[in-house]
């Protein structure tokens, strides 16, 4: 229980903190920082280094996949299922599968945005990510509230 409330407090405050910045800097999607913050937090710097990695680099394969589809074909349903189906094709041929299903919903949204510039809306949802990320890599940084002893010996 104390685990969860740890990981509750921490997720909350990467995710309220990220978008107050990306409010601030008056990005177009702050809810793309919130949601990269608290899919990023866990209770160790290396666990919430491994989630925002694989994050960022499912976000990078969606964007890119979706900007160049954004370029093609035209926004329809069709579309953003063909820009999901590519974006996790990609990120299997990459051997990054953990990070396919964030790569379709990116390049789908991408795809779906009707932006006049697919490369713009995709940097910007990369960099939202990012944001996110790195809040919750600071956030994993902060001292637990309480120190519990895990099974093996080793505090996480």
């Amino acid at each position: 229980m104390i685990k969860g409330l740890q990981l509750a407090v921490r997720a909350a405050a990467a995710g309220g903190i990220s978008y107050a910045i990306a409010e601030f800097f008056r990005l177009d999607y702050p809810v793309f920082a919130f949601a990269a913050a608290v899919i990023a937090t866990d209770l160790t710097p290396r666990q919430s280094q491994q989630l925002g990695l694989r994050r960022i680099v499912a976000t990078m394969v969606g964007a890119l996949c979706g900007a160049l589809l954004g370029f093609v074909v035209p926004p329809s349903a069709w579309a953003l299922g063909l820009s999901v189906l590519v974006a996790m094709l990609v990120c299997h041929l990459l051997g990054a599968r953990d990070g396919s299903r964030v790569a379709g919903y990116t390049s789908g949204i991408i795809v779906i945005s009707q932006s006049l510039d697919p490369w713009m809306h995709a940097t910007l949802r990369f960099v939202e990510t990012v944001l996110g990320v790195a809040v919750a890599w600071l956030i994993s940084y902060v001292p637990k509230l309480i120190r519990i002893e895990e099974p093996d010996g080793e505090n996480k």
